[in-house]
């Protein structure tokens, strides 16, 4: 089959390789969409940093290689005898595999699993024309979502993950730092699961007009003064929750000072510098800052299918039109320069 093998930074080739056996639990998929995301652009640019890139040639010094994609989805070509899932299923990937018997899967929070992996970033994922996938990890595609649509369900689901983990209840007042592909993921995440009044802040330009077409009921430009200043558009009262999607210097700060006493801050954009926080203020205000990272497939993946299959608005927003494994580094430059305003999404038998 036809495969994108990464090496190294800027170093992915296509190849020709053997299509997978998948092992007992597994399905046997061919991949139909498959997105990249910010990782992948990193791990291009600069990496190895998480692909396992091990070497193979102690004296040689060559690279050992990984099919990357962890957002895909395809059709079940080969089903795993003990899934209810037949062959010819159309379905998407949480990429995640856990193992369902540590400590975290038993409270449910099978991303922190302890022995946790991602399919295309810790072993072979969707950049191919095939990929073996643990069955528990798939999700039939609800009737009539388009192929483009549902390759946006994995980072959807990661944004539906993050929206939870906020903590929010109706009525709260939510700030949303980032407007970006992430951000817009968790504002459809707030949208679906409770009745907020949300606030998006961004660069003035297409990001913020996406934002209100998603949803926000305000959008405001950032600035020196942006804490004063949401506190003048929610009438003199402060955010109960700030979610920082962006990851840029100095955001998380802002967001602790914005936040009301007793409030919630959470983390979810990656910053490239460890950020200085003030950590006399936040424990005189009892501030709770919270993380998040990836989704909890039972939950979160079912989650985002319904979204796409009820909305379609979010998937005519972000979904660009398909290219083949050939435009992969470009696609990864677009990307790593921020020249991408979509999700980039590869067809690999194109």
């Amino acid at each position: 089959m036809k495969a994108a093998v990464y090496y190294g930074a800027r170093d992915i080739r296509l190849e020709e390789v053997d299509i997978p056996t998948p092992g007992e639990g597994e399905a046997l998929v061919r991949v139909l969409r498959s997105g990249i995301c910010g990782t992948d652009a990193s791990e291009w640019v600069a990496g190895p940093r998480i692909y396992p890139v091990e070497r193979r040639h102690q004296h040689s010094g060559h690279l050992g290689p990984i099919i990357p994609g962890h957002e895909f989805v395809g059709e079940i070509v080969e089903a795993d005898p003990d899934s209810e899932l037949p062959p010819g299923s159309l379905v998407a990937s949480g990429a995640g595999v856990w193992c369902g018997t540590c400590r975290r899967c038993r409270e449910g929070r099978t991303n922190q699993c302890a022995r946790y992996k991602t399919l295309g970033l810790n072993v072979d994922g969707g950049m191919a024309e095939y990929v073996a996938v643990p069955s528990k990890a798939l999700r039939q595609l609800p009737s009539g979502v388009p192929l483009d649509h549902a390759g946006l369900a994995q980072p959807l689901a990661v944004g539906i993950h993050a929206a939870r983990r906020a903590g929010a209840r109706d009525g709260d007042r939510i700030v949303v730092i980032g407007a970006g592909a992430i951000g817009s993921f968790v504002l459809a995440g707030l949208a679906h699961l409770g009745d907020f009044d949300i606030t998006v802040i961004d660069f003035p330009g297409s990001r913020l007009e996406r934002a209100a077409r998603l949803g926000a009921d305000r959008c405001l430009p950032p600035s020196q003064t942006i804490a004063a200043e949401v506190t003048d558009a929610l009438r003199g009262r402060k955010p109960d929750v700030v979610i920082e999607a962006s990851g840029a210097p100095g955001q998380l700060a802002a967001a602790l000072e914005m936040v009301v006493d007793g409030g919630r801050v959470q983390a979810i954009g990656i910053p490239k510098e460890k950020p200085a926080l003030d950590l006399h203020s936040m424990i005189f205000r009892e501030i709770t800052l919270d993380t998040t990272l990836a989704h909890v497939c039972d939950n979160d993946l079912p989650a985002a299918l319904q979204i796409l299959a009820t909305s379609p608005l979010l998937g005519n927003e972000f979904a660009e039109t398909p290219v083949g494994l050939d435009h992969l580094g470009a696609s990864l430059d677009r990307l790593a320069d921020g020249q991408v305003e979509g999700k980039i999404l590869i067809d690999p038998a194109a």
